[in-house]
């Protein structure tokens, strides 16, 4: 095909002079000569690339702008549901609270605090509207007045990005940088609400948005430039859609935008973890947002000036100056603006940033917030469990008391370092656990699973909590089940049982195991309260031996012990491992004479206030013989009252609270408990335990009485001279009378010397129908009963045996 070229009117026609042509005809030839003209530059011209790309880019913008113009002011499809807006329940904090109210922790995945609209004071208003919208009460969720700047910024800001990501990369890469500060405070807010998935997917490689539009887009500015693009549409085009649907719903214009300042004042993210200005106003300044007042200019401007970039201006220790001068300006414009005067602002900007000292303590009670998350867990409350509580939508209230508990970690950690004084060694690496539990219905009034500060780091809720998660030995702890077993079956406090040597079967072929005291003696026949209140071991043995160990594993199970305990003779004497959690409640049971599992949780409500649980715990007298159990009551008293009592330290005259209780010491020192209690339901529990994690030795004589006992003593003295939990109940008076009297007999009673001279020993063997139920155990030859040096090598050997010290 031979090529079109263009036709010189000039030449090709005949030359003819002007007056033999008509006029139209030299017109029309001028029009083709400059139509065939203007085709040769145009063809010349898109045979460039560059120009061709141009072009294709400006025609592909204007299609671009016309479809996102009809998208946002015309398309009302696909638009998100309003009804969850309007209700906004976003994640909050949730609070678990003592039984006052008093907030033990607060837990929150974003911690937020939702405010209405007549909580935020009008200097915080000013700020926001300072800083981030001045004409936000009169435009209709975009401001046109700022599109020049905010244009300028963009084209800018784009180009720069582009010629740097094209520099580098080596080919063209357009970008699309949007300025901070240029959206309004709706825009923020629907863009934060509604388009939190599309805003973190837009710098990923996938196209987010649909259609011929953003397909041609992203052909022509890339895929991250096109999805940013997409999502500022859709932000405009919400945007628009918000304000005129809050407009319809609340009734007019300034009500609506009420709402949304209010929505946005708690949703917009302010740094270290909290959402919204008043949670930050507690954080950074422990101060309630509705305080404010205009002297507080300083801090409204502050918080105010966070939300252009919390990573650059939320203040700090090492990041004051940059929030100081982004303050200064929100209080420069605020006077511009009129909101505030001249000399409050030059005060506000002379202000010093004092931000508040936060305690690195989450908790006072770590140990009860891991029990709360349990407790939900397993009754599954109608409308929360542990997610509602973390996602802000319930509250909790437990039984305990805030001031109680600091009280037990006071005391916990006062015996803790006293023990570490006595073993320097020791120091940060002895552990120790608390529970307190009331009388009545098992409540936990306090709990302590360790130390706040263990191994230079605080306790969290998530770490090892010894009340519950740890089994140990409970040692001498365990003998009054025996006691209560053998009053079960007919035993009186007054009656006999020899505290003789004693031997278990190890075995068949293992020979015995000779059981002994801790000081190394025996004192032959002597009363069962006195057998019980200084802890004998043979007594004890004897008294499991006449009733069986399966009958006192029974009564164990009857008191609340419900992990499994060994059939064997040793568990008389503490060898079964138990929760210190268990030990609290069987001897709250002895105290009460009740029944009851321990709980934590009080009452569970929404964010409301309404009430979704009310704790209504099941107490139970117990099925024990009430003669059985008065019998008990009175021998753990006389533990504390007898002189040689291990726990008659607490009958001294500073103490002077009316406690029964029982000192338990494990195999080789491991562990040192003490548990005890005040009589009746109206009385409490508190049961102690110190311990390494590690089962090392606590070290000689460091038994219940000496490490534990303080602890207990400290606890009960602060509970009732401070009036936390009532007056002190007083025992019964012809319980307390017999005692009196047996003191009083004992006294007037000639010395016994039956431990001066004692017999030759005839080992007392466990019956055969109980061998069964021993373990096997290697061990050598029995010593000599009375060999002086027999109880260092005793105890150095019980190790192999399990078998836990009396004291």
């Amino acid at each position: 095909m031979t090529p079109e070229l263009p036709i010189d009117i000039s030449t090709s026609v005949p030359p003819a002079s002007p007056e033999a042509l008509p006029a139209r005809v030299v017109l029309l030839g001028a029009l083709r000569g400059a139509w065939a003209g203007a085709r040769t530059r145009v063809r010349a011209l898109f045979a460039r690339r560059t120009v061709r790309v141009a072009a294709f880019a400006v025609s592909g913008t204007a299609l671009m702008l016309t479809a996102a113009a009809h998208h946002v002011y015309l398309d009302h499809r696909d638009v998100p549901d309003l009804q969850p807006f309007i209700r906004f329940e976003p994640p909050t904090i949730g609070e678990v609270q003592d039984a006052r109210g008093q907030v033990l922790i607060e837990l929150a995945r974003e911690y937020r605090r939702v405010v209405e609209y007549p909580d935020i004071p009008p200097v915080v208003r000013d700020a926001i509207l300072a800083a981030e919208d001045k004409n936000f009460f009169s435009h209709s969720g975009i401001d046109y007045g700022a599109f020049p700047r905010v244009a300028w910024k963009t084209l800018t800001s784009s180009i720069a990005a582009s010629w740097r990501h094209s520099t580098s990369e080596r080919r063209l890469a357009p970008a699309i940088v949007f300025p901070q500060g240029g959206s309004t405070l709706t825009q923020q807010l629907v863009r934060g609400y509604f388009l939190r998935d599309m805003t973190s997917e837009e710098d990923r490689g996938t196209l987010i948005g649909h259609g011929f539009v953003p397909a041609l887009s992203a052909r022509v500015l890339g895929v991250p430039a096109t999805n940013k693009l997409v999502r500022k549409v859709e932000e405009i085009r919400l945007s628009f859609w918000l304000e005129r649907e809050m407009e319809r719903r609340y009734g007019s214009k300034r009500r609506a935008k009420e709402e949304i300042l209010a929505r946005y004042a708690s949703f917009i993210y302010m740094g270290n973890g909290r959402y919204g200005f008043a949670a930050a106003s507690e954080y950074y300044f422990g101060k309630p947002l509705a305080s404010y007042t205009a002297a507080d200019a300083d801090k409204a401007a502050l918080l105010a000036g966070i939300t252009k970039s919390p990573r650059e201006y939320a203040p700090g220790p090492g990041n004051l100056d940059r929030p100081r001068r982004r303050r200064d300006d929100i209080l420069a414009l605020m006077v511009r603006n009129g909101t505030l005067s001249p000399e409050l602002g030059r005060r506000a900007q002379e202000a010093r940033i004092r931000l508040f000292a936060r305690s690195k303590i989450k908790t006072e009670a770590p140990a009860v917030v891991e029990n709360v998350f349990d407790e939900l867990r397993a009754m599954r409350p109608e409308g929360g469990g542990v997610e509602a509580l973390v996602d802000g939508r319930i509250r909790v209230q437990t039984t305990v008391d805030n001031r109680v508990q600091r009280l037990v970690n006071e005391a916990l950690e006062s015996g803790l370092r006293a023990y570490e004084k006595r073993h320097p060694t020791s120091r940060g690496l002895i552990q120790g656990s608390v529970v307190v539990l009331r009388n009545g219905d098992g409540a936990i009034l306090a709990e302590a699973g360790g130390r706040q500060v263990y191994k230079d780091r605080y306790t969290s809720y998530s770490d090892y909590n010894r009340v519950i998660d740890s089994r140990r030995q409970p040692g001498s702890v365990m003998k009054p089940i025996v006691y209560l077993t053998a009053f079960r079956h007919g035993q009186a406090l007054d009656d006999e049982v020899a505290d003789e040597p004693i031997a278990v079967p190890l075995g068949t072929n293992q020979g015995v195991k000779w059981i002994h005291n801790y000081d190394d003696q025996f004192k032959g026949l002597i009363p069962v309260r006195q057998a019980l209140a200084e802890s004998r071991n043979a007594a004890t043995v004897r008294l499991a031996e006449r009733v069986g160990i399966q009958e006192v594993i029974r009564t164990a199970r009857e008191l609340g012990i419900r992990t499994p305990l060994q059939p064997y003779i040793t568990t008389a004497l503490g060898a079964s491992e138990v929760q210190l959690l268990e030990l609290a409640n069987a001897y709250r049971a002895l105290a009460s004479g009740l029944g009851a599992e321990p709980h934590v949780i009080a009452r569970v409500t929404d964010a409301g206030g309404a009430a979704l649980f009310q704790a209504r715990p099941a107490t139970r007298p117990l099925d024990i013989d009430p003669d059985a159990l008065a019998a008990i009551q009175e021998g753990l008293r006389g533990v504390v009252r007898l002189p040689s009592g291990t726990a008659h330290a607490l009958a001294d005259g500073d103490f002077g609270i009316p406690v029964m209780g029982k000192t338990g010491t494990s195999s080789d020192f491991r562990d040192a408990l003490f548990v005890g209690s005040t009589y009746g339901p109206e009385g409490v529990t508190a049961a102690v335990r110190i311990g390494y994690d590690d089962n090392r030795e606590l070290g000689e004589k460091e038994t219940g009485g000496r490490a534990a006992l303080p602890i207990f003593r400290d606890v009960v003295r602060g509970m009732y001279g401070e009036g936390l939990v009532g007056p002190a109940p007083e025992f019964p008076d012809e319980m307390e009378r017999r005692i009196t009297e047996y003191l009083a007999d004992a006294a007037a009673a000639p010395p016994d010397d039956w431990a001066a001279a004692p017999p030759e020993p005839e080992p007392a063997l466990i019956p055969v129908r109980l061998m069964q139920a021993l373990a096997p155990m290697a061990l050598r030859p029995p010593a000599p009963v009375f060999d002086p040096e027999r109880g260092d090598r005793r105890r150095r050997h019980d190790r192999h045996t399990g078998l836990p010290d009396s004291r």
